[in-house]
């Protein structure tokens, strides 16, 4: 039992060590392939030894079960928010204040770039997490303990020696700005609503009551100070607690800096607002805090805020418009969502016609109506929302907008499912709104990639009734399809020959082609490792659930479509119409394993999504933004700002002709 115990206690600590150097430093030193080797031997002594598990295993992240609600957490040190500064001005009046209060004819601030996200208090005790708690009021916040363990920047024990027996440490959760786009994109993938912006999205995924759907949510942690302390002493500068949380595991914002007097401050803020848009993460300012602790206490607070601290915030990009009509879109799964039909208008350098209101419930928070002037934003920079309307300018004869009693489009009655935000048409595929989007999809660039099969001709093709599923796609005919308006022989031959190529595909592109509820393309591929078709169609919930990131809820949705005989009858179909693959399991480990590139610029043999598609299938990642645990960087025509990154985290950079000796070696 000793040589077992040893053995996990080894592979805790290493586990630990690399997360910490993932996550805490930004300079791994294994590839993840090889982390996740060793989870998966950890996972399976624990399994053997279930009397050596304990509560700060890196296993441990996710296990409990859903809360049927949120407790209350009273704060012992109240969680305070922070004076705002909008100009050069009152940031130096800011800085007269403190100076006039301390006698000092200069102060040393910390300055932190102000992350767009959910403040968070964790309280450590002997080195161990043992409570999480959101700001809330300010006084009193949630418990979201189980949630926030599944976050893995945040280490479950503290490392090294010398932390307090009690440790408090406030900071944000947060989502990047390609974590959010790639949220995002599964949701709409998935029929479920979309994020406004990456804060809603952090802010709603931590308030889950089940766990493990906030472990599937691409959330992260930065630390930004402390509350209690109790049973040692920390430095008596605010700078260097960050450092010190940064050695026992926390991670801290690299955009952190001690500056000196007011010039410094307005120059840290400017530098931050230029590099603002290349930022892997939203910030919404710049927060400036006096350096040295003795002198934060002797400024003491006012009501609500320190006097010792300031937000700096940036102005945000917006514009009034009216609100033309609010129209229901019904997507693949579905889900009904209204979205606003505006007055053109220029936001953030773009023009913007629409703008999602995502669901019921935020069309009724907001209270939007057709006919409103409302206030929009490109929310991250990308999405366009609609931020509030302005109730004086409203004409008497609006109406509150209500969610159709039945689909837009086929008239089936409309449900809302409880606990799901979502209401959808019962309708499935006799529904021609969701038919149509499911032969997109299924069509995509990301699934069979059939060229040339866009939206209008998928419609085309539905409504003079050649198509009505995918597998009506394998009895097209060339006469019928040359037939159609816009078409003629050459276009029906290449989509004919399209088809025929695109049966040629992978299995788990297969899979996410299917459509299957929250079934993205990186469930698909982590289907496609542990299963074959047939062994997927008689998988029970508890096989689904020993996948890695698949929870009861997809579980269930991937029994129920192969239950279902209609998809089966459907599948079988397109099989004995040629689509085949080779089996995922049988693939063998290739060079690139575990590496992680990212693509900038214009290639020009082929797309930046083929490109993509080409390096994952030989078992590299991805990345959308450069970071320390970017291997190569492939740099085509016109890069951006992505290369002076890689050149100054000295990544090794390549070319295109460079890409395709590595994708064509063996």
């Amino acid at each position: 039992m000793a040589s077992v115990e040893s053995q996990i206690a080894e592979l805790r600590r290493q586990l630990d060590e690399h997360s910490y150097r993932y996550h805490v430093l930004d300079d791994p030193i294994i590839p993840d392939a090889e982390y996740d080797r060793l989870y998966k031997e950890l996972v399976t002594l624990e399994k053997d030894h279930p009397e050596l598990v304990t509560p700060d295993s890196p296993t441990q992240r996710v296990g409990e079960s859903p809360l049927s609600e949120f407790t209350e957490v009273t704060h012992e040190i109240p969680m305070l928010s922070l004076d705002n500064a909008f100009s050069d001005e009152e940031m130096g009046a800011f800085d007269k204040r403190v100076r006039d209060r301390l006698e000092f004819a200069e102060i040393h601030y910390t300055a932190e770039v102000k992350l767009d996200g959910l403040a968070i208090s964790l309280l450590y005790e002997r080195g161990k997490l043992v409570r999480a708690a959101t700001r809330g009021d300010g006084t009193t916040g949630e418990d979201v303990t189980s949630n926030i363990r599944t976050i893995k920047s945040i280490p479950l024990a503290l490392r090294s020696t010398g932390y307090p027996d009690r440790l408090e440490v406030r900071g944000e959760v947060f989502m990047t700005k390609s974590g959010f786009e790639e949220l995002n994109i599964r949701q709409e993938e998935q029929g479920e609503k979309l994020f406004a912006n990456p804060r809603n999205a952090a802010a709603g995924s931590l308030r889950q009551l089940d766990p493990m759907i906030t472990a599937r949510r691409p959330l992260q942690f930065l630390a930004h100070g402390i509350g209690i302390v109790e049973g040692a002493t920390l430095p008596a500068s605010h700078f260097e607690v960050l450092q010190t949380l940064k050695t026992w595991g926390l991670p801290v914002s690299a955009d952190t800096e001690r500056v000196a007097g007011i010039e410094e401050c307005i120059g840290f803020y400017r530098r931050i607002a230029s590099r603002r848009s290349q930022l892997p993460h939203e910030i919404d300012g710049v927060v400036f805090k006096v350096d040295d602790l003795k002198q934060q206490a002797a400024l003491g607070f006012v009501t609500r805020a320190p006097r010792w601290a300031i937000a700096c915030k940036f102005p945000p990009e917006e514009a009034v418009t009216e609100v033309l009509d609010i129209e229901v879109q019904v997507g693949r799964t579905g889900a009904l969502t209204p979205v606003a039909r505006l007055k053109p208008v220029r936001v953030g350098g773009v023009t913007v016609t629409n703008a999602t209101l995502h669901n019921a419930d935020e069309v009724q928070r907001k209270d939007v109506r057709a006919g409103d002037t409302a206030v929009v934003r490109r929310a991250g920079d990308v999405i366009p929302e609609v931020v509030r309307v302005i109730p004086g300018k409203r004409p008497e004869t609006t109406e509150p907008f209500s969610m159709p009693a039945r689909c837009p489009v086929c008239g089936s009655p409309a449900e809302r499912v409880e606990g799901e935000a979502a209401v959808r048409c019962t309708g499935g595929l006799h529904c021609r709104a969701q038919a149509i989007q499911s032969i997109i999809h299924f069509a995509s660039r990301k699934a069979l990639d059939i060229e040339g099969l866009g939206e209008k001709l998928v419609e085309q093709l539905f409504n003079t009734g050649l198509v009505r599923n995918i597998a009506d796609l394998y009895h097209l005919e060339h006469d019928k399809v040359a037939a159609l308006e816009r078409m003629g022989d050459k276009s029906a031959e290449n989509l004919l020959r399209a088809i025929e190529t695109g049966k040629n595909t992978r299995f788990d592109k297969f899979l996410y082609a299917l459509g299957i509820r929250e079934v993205g393309e990186t469930t698909a591929r982590n289907l496609a490792l542990h299963f074959q078709l047939d062994e997927l169609k008689s998988a029970t919930q508890e096989d689904l659930c020993g996948v890695r990131d698949i929870g009861p809820v997809v579980a269930e949705n991937i029994v129920r479509f192969f239950r279902d005989e209609r998809n089966l009858s459907i599948i079988n179909e397109v099989l004995t119409a040629g689509v085949r693959w080779e089996d995922a399991k049988e693939q063998q480990v290739t060079h690139l394993q575990g590496k992680t590139f990212v693509i900038t610029g214009t290639l020009a043999s082929l797309s930046r999504n083929e490109a993509k598609e080409r390096l994952v299938s030989r078992g590299a990642k991805v990345s959308g933004s450069v970071s320390g645990r970017t291997d190569y960087l492939i740099a085509g025509e016109n890069p951006g700002s992505k290369l002076d990154k890689a050149r100054s985290l000295d990544i090794e950079i390549l070319d295109e002709a460079a890409l395709m000796q590595i994708l064509e070696k063996l």
